[in-house]
């Protein structure tokens, strides 16, 4: 074989391996490293791009209640405990059906295409709802559901559905703990 094709072809296989960890990292980014979930601006785009293409698609914002009360009493461990369990959940009820995310600390979304081929809200809430153990502890977990259908938007942005959810879950916080609204 000529050294000088081996010679040109090296910086091109340079290239290519540099390329591929690039787009490990980008992919990397994209997801958060505790819960595996994508990140703010991974699910964004993703859920953009599905609003537009979905009519009956539905919109959720979770928070955990009483979060803080869990690191505080139990330990950052246990909190993460917690946070892995609730991603799970989430990701398990939207199935093949959607996308969810972390949005940051103990707040996730997420988006369905399809609500009618999920378990339904009161099955969410029933799981997010579950206590999670950890280190042998059984920590009590319970979670506020808001949620937006793109039907119901005058204009069907994500950004007008994340508001209305928004909007929906303060009142379920607004009716204690375990609610969805």
């Amino acid at each position: 074989m000529d050294t000088h094709v081996i010679a040109a072809g090296l910086p091109a296989l340079g290239w290519a391996f540099h390329g591929g960890i690039l787009l490990r990292r980008l992919a990397n980014a994209r997801r958060d490293p505790l819960t595996g979930l994508h990140t703010r601006a991974g699910w964004t785009t993703r859920a953009e791009h599905l609003m537009s293409k979905h009519p009956g698609a539905l919109v959720l914002l979770v928070d955990l209640d009483n979060f803080k009360a869990v690191n505080d009493t139990h330990g950052h461990a246990a909190g993460d405990a917690v946070l892995t369990a609730t991603a799970r959940r989430l990701s398990i009820w939207c199935g093949g059906n959607g996308i969810a995310a972390r949005l940051g600390g103990d707040e996730f979304a997420a988006i369905v295409t399809d609500p009618d081929r999920t378990p339904g809200l009161r099955a969410l809430q029933a799981v997010l709802d579950r206590p999670v153990t950890h280190d042998r502890c059984t920590l009590s977990v319970s979670a506020s559901v808001g949620h937006c259908h793109r039907a119901a938007l005058p204009v069907p942005t994500l950004t007008d559905a994340l508001s209305a959810a928004d909007s929906s879950m303060y009142a379920a916080k607004g009716h204690g703990r375990r609610h969805t609204r």
